[in-house]
């Protein structure tokens, strides 16, 4: 298999002591580009810079520049993966990259965090495990919605739903610290009661620790149109909607969105899964307290 590679000279991001994203203190994308192909994509967004998003590019040399950031890092912390790229798409399936990068996380004694709409992420559950024998690992499977249908119209090339929840019971039973993140919630698409009611349920069955959602999206140039075009082309009249709703808005939440939430925190307590970050944040990380007090500055 033979992907366009593309230069790099750093992949392991700085340090950042105090983020409220699930206390991911580095950022690592080894992949540019998605195949996904999710209509709602941020990452089209025109700030990032990244030129036919859909195409799946390595970036070269990328292991070895891993771990010579990590060398070079400081303090140890947690990297996340996943936030511009899934980190398991097709293709990862034979190269093995995040595979490998994980290896080094362990090797360097660095926790992990996984964003992934990918069952694929199950494969690795044994070396997730051994990293978080010492440090901190988290596994977020982002699920839209539990609708296989709808989720084919606006993730037509990502995994079913039902195969990534089947994905979060496999890596719950494994001991992996496992959620889900429903981000985002479309307006007049997946914000119905009934949707987020049915999200609720289904992380619960899962076997999840915890069920994170924004209610709403971000549009911005690049995105926007894009989003738009494929609305009118599987939800006609639909981008006229948003556009009389939000015009040029960059953050759109959904609409009777207090409601939404108070449904949505009410049916969580009820469920016993964790739904506020700072609570996602503290129970992935207790009992390494005594272990590593520098994942935990003051």
């Amino acid at each position: 298999m033979e992907l366009e590679r593309v230069p790099a000279k750093t992949i392991v991001s700085g340090y950042d002591p105090g983020s409220r994203w699930f206390g991911i203190n580095y950022n690592m994308n080894l992949y540019r580009g998605c195949c996904h192909g999710c209509i709602y994509c941020d990452s089209r967004s025109a700030c990032y810079g990244v030129e036919d998003f859909d195409r799946v590019r390595i970036k070269d040399d990328a292991l070895r520049i891993v771990r010579d950031d990590l060398r070079r890092k400081a303090k140890p912390g947690v990297v996340g993966t996943g936030a511009m790229s899934d980190p398991y798409n097709p293709f990862e399936e034979e190269l093995l990259l995040t595979r490998h990068a994980l290896e080094l996380l362990w090797a360097y004694g660095f926790g992990a965090s996984v964003t992934t709409k990918s069952p694929l992420v199950t494969r690795d559950a044994d070396l997730l495990r051994e990293i978080g024998e010492r440090s901190p690992v988290l596994c977020l499977v982002t699920v839209t919605t539990p609708d296989d249908g709808l989720a084919a119209l606006i993730e037509p090339c990502a995994p079913p739903p039902s195969k990534r929840l089947q994905a979060i019971g496999e890596l719950s039973a494994a001991g992996i610290f496992t959620g889900v993140l429903m981000t985002p919630v479309l307006p007049f698409l997946t914000d119905s009661e009934e949707n987020l009611l049915a999200m609720v349920r289904a992380a619960k069955e899962a076997g999840a620790r915890f069920l994170f959602t924004y209610l709403g999206m971000t549009l911005r140039m690049n995105q926007r149109d894009y989003y738009y075009q494929r609305l009118e082309e599987r939800f006609p009249g639909l981008a006229d909607r948003y556009r009389r709703t939000y015009g040029d808005r960059y953050s759109c939440a959904v609409p009777k969105a207090k409601e939404r939430w108070a449904l949505f925190a009410r049916e969580c307590d009820r469920a016993g899964l964790l739904y506020r970050m700072e609570d996602i944040i503290a129970a992935s990380r207790a009992g390494y307290e005594s272990q590593q007090l520098s994942f935990f500055p003051t």
